[in-house]
């Protein structure tokens, strides 16, 4: 078939930025594709074009996709366009199954078996509890399980040295190294290695057998890599290995659509790429087919305002429709019937997306006390066993029953009694001896000073007068006045979890009442079956990536819920946590960007949302540009200032001071009585000239001046 045929019967509907994707074939190619613009359907025209035009041997080609659900989509896409002739010749992998490839064929060559695959959760989840329990000579719960999992999967995929994973330990609660160590020993003692070991040991071998590696070059010389934005850093280099620096590498993917950091995402390989590959062709699609203009527009402001990616801007192909609808909720907690209502009246498809999974936990619980059909996609149980709501539980629990020594000794050092556990243990001994309640024991023994007897004494008294009251009271006691909130604070643990626990709370009448129904939730979330017919569905983003609805509201969009942490000053934010922020940005680019025709957005009059807020203004590009066309203009305004201040003028005249035109946060003055320091506030008037600003000094000490008197004065600006 030649070319003007195939593409009068294929390629017809196309644009041209998506016909020329398909028709580059040769060398390393970058397409960077921005959300709706068709990126699935150019792969799989591509590859038509490949096969009926190039003539190019279906075994010489590589798939590589995200996910068995996406290889197994792209191959009957494949099939229901070009029919049988090629489908089942073309490979369409996975990375972990073309290191699983890899692998057998590397053990044949040495003659060795390789380790066997685990594929079964829970023996790794046994080999991680028994560790931990070694370790911290406790019971860990499903979240910590998975937590450590998922830190053992990023250091994996990082290929992190031992120090590299030694820094991680700053943020997790437990010496992750000899985790990792101890796991990776008894994987090998059993002759196994978990998915992330398949691609370590792939790169591995890769690298260290030239053999092995020209097999494979010679045999894939077109290799073609779906969501390389999700692709993390081994995986990168295996990709980079067998299609060498000038080989026939063509790369789909979105740093902007960047959202699994967790995993080990590299986006950077995406912005490195024509550095990696000198003779490198970088294309782009940025053509939205999905979403109105509207919500095209302001998702183009929104992400540029991320510094790490590729100078790109979204363009709109449909007309603006409707504008995208700030829903402004009084607080934070009407969101879940106001949703609720939302459900009970859809006649149409309608998403809320979210974060985080337990954001919905209060709406579920309403929506099933209301009997409004509903649907969680990939619903997750991990905030049941999180531990700030197992202690919250433990709390209750000791509340009603004051013998409970197992709850005692899992609360009594984050209620603020100052007790040591020899003395916690000593008093569980002595009220079990005496058959009195636990913190009764306290009267009985005079191992205690005396700040520590009556901090007992408060903590007795409130779980004595919370006992009949409703639970959500009895969770702003524990919070508020029982020292937890300050636990939970001084740990640096997610107080959001409490927030969620009050607003189940609200819906019942007794502590009883709401232990049962976190246990019904609980059940409700691990065994109900999804209902499709319903029209209202729930999602993370992340499980939304590469869907769309016709109609999306995205929740809890607020500062320390999502973004969970936000960088005000970024001369101040070290390299990590600018990373996270913006992958933060990104995953609520993707949430706005799945809607079609409307996306609301929820905000609140208790809460402030940087991202809102940088939705409805210019993007920092665009106010750079508008900065540099007014800055003489500025100056110009500054000078008219001075000239109308007496003493300004006198000043200058005198001293000749030399001002500057405009103050910038993060800019470092010289003062000549408390030293050098670093701007850390302006305040301007209605013609943006600055009128006071703060300064935070090496010593620590923060102070206001007024402009332009400072500089008048003796203060200088360090270039």
């Amino acid at each position: 078939m030649n070319e003007n045929e195939f593409f009068e019967r294929y390629l017809r509907h196309l644009s041209s930025q998506q016909l020329d994707a398909v028709r580059t074939t040769d060398g390393p190619v970058l397409l960077l594709a921005v959300p709706g613009s068709g990126k699935t359907t150019v792969l799989v025209n591509r590859l038509g074009y490949m096969l009926y035009c190039k003539g190019i041997n279906p075994e010489n080609i590589l798939t590589l996709t995200y996910t068995i659900a996406a290889t197994r989509d792209m191959s009957e896409r494949f099939r229901s366009i070009f029919g049988e002739d090629f489908s089942y010749s073309l490979e369409f992998r996975t990375i972990n199954g073309i290191c699983a490839k890899i692998i057998q064929h590397y053990g044949r060559l040495i003659g060795k078996k390789a380790y066997d695959l685990v594929t079964d959760e829970k023996i790794t989840g046994k080999i991680l509890t028994d560790i931990y329990i070694k370790l911290k000579k406790d019971f860990p719960t499903e979240s910590d399980i998975k937590g450590v999992r998922t830190l053992i999967t990023y250091c994996k995929n990082m290929l992190l040295t031992n120090e590299e994973i030694k820094k991680l330990e700053n943020d997790v609660d437990i010496d992750i190294l000899s985790v990792y160590e101890a796991y990776n020993a008894e994987l090998k003692r059993r002759g196994l290695m978990d998915y992330d070991d398949q691609m370590v040991y792939a790169y591995r071998m890769l690298k260290g057998s030239p053999e092995l590696l020209k097999f494979y070059q010679d045999k894939y010389q077109y290799i073609c890599v779906d969501e390389a934005q999700d692709t993390s850093k081994v995986q990168h280099m295996i990709i980079g290995l067998l299609s060498g620096e000038n080989g026939n590498l063509f790369m789909v993917g979105d740093e902007d659509q960047s959202i699994y950091g967790f995993r080990a995402a590299y986006p950077e390989a995406l912005l490195d790429f024509d550095k990696n590959h000198p003779d490198a062709k970088v294309l782009i699609m940025d053509q939205n087919f999905r979403s109105n203009a509207a919500i095209v527009s302001a998702a183009d402001v929104f992400i540029s305002h991320n510094d790490m990616r590729h100078d790109k801007h979204m363009q709109a192909t449909r007309e603006k429709g409707t504008d995208i609808n700030y829903i402004q909720l009084n607080s934070r907690k009407n969101q879940y019937n106001y949703l609720a209502k939302v459900a009970a009246d859809a006649e149409s498809q309608k998403a809320v997306l979210y974060r985080d999974n337990e954001s919905i936990v209060p709406l579920v619980d309403i929506l099933e006390r209301q009997r409004i059909p509903y649907r969680v996609r990939n619903s997750d149980m991990g905030f049941f066993t999180h531990r700030v709501v197992l202690d919250i539980e433990c709390i209750l629990k000791f509340c009603m029953d004051p013998f409970d020594e197992e709850s005692f000794m899992r609360i009594y050092f984050k209620c603020q009694t100052y007790l040591k556990k020899a003395q916690a243990e000593r008093l569980c001994r002595i009220a079990s001896n005496s058959e009195i309640p636990i913190l009764d024991a306290v009267e009985e023994t005079e191992m205690l000073n005396a700040h520590v007897k009556a901090k007992c004494r408060s903590l007795r008294t409130h779980l004595s007068n919370m006992r009949y009251e409703e639970p959500y009271k009895a969770l702003t006691r524990i919070e508020r006045f029982m020292g937890y909130g300050e636990y939970l604070e001084n740990n640096h643990l997610d107080a959001n979890k409490l927030f969620i626990l009050k607003m189940i709370a609200g819906n019942e009448s007794t502590i009883d009442g709401f232990m049962r129904r976190l246990q019904e939730l609980q059940e409700i979330f691990r065994d109900k079956e999804p209902d499709f017919s319903a029209k209202f569905i729930l999602s993370t983003i992340h499980s939304s990536k590469g869907l769309e609805y016709d109609e999306v509201y995205l929740m809890d969009a607020c500062d320390g819920v999502f973004p969970n942490k936000v960088i005000e000053i970024k001369q101040f934010a070290d390299k990590q946590e600018l990373k996270d922020f913006e992958e933060e940005r990104r995953i609520f680019y993707v949430g706005m960007t799945r809607a079609r025709n409307k996306l609301n957005i929820l905000t609140y009059n208790d809460e402030d949302s940087t991202f809102v807020s940088e939705i409805s203004i210019i993007s920092p590009k665009e106010r750079k540009a508008e900065h540099k066309a007014e800055k003489k203009k500025s100056r110009a305004s500054v000078k008219k200032m001075l000239r109308t201040n007496n003493y300004a003028v006198k000043y200058k005249d005198t001293n000749n001071v030399e001002l500057p035109a405009e103050l910038v946060i993060g800019q470092r003055i010289s003062q000549p009585k408390y030293g050098q320091g670093v701007i850390t506030d302006v305040s301007v008037d209605e013609f943006d000239i600055p009128t006071k600003f703060s300064v935070e000094f090496d010593d620590g000490a923060e102070r206001r001046f007024m402009y332009p008197y400072a500089f008048e004065t003796g203060m200088t600006l360090i270039k």
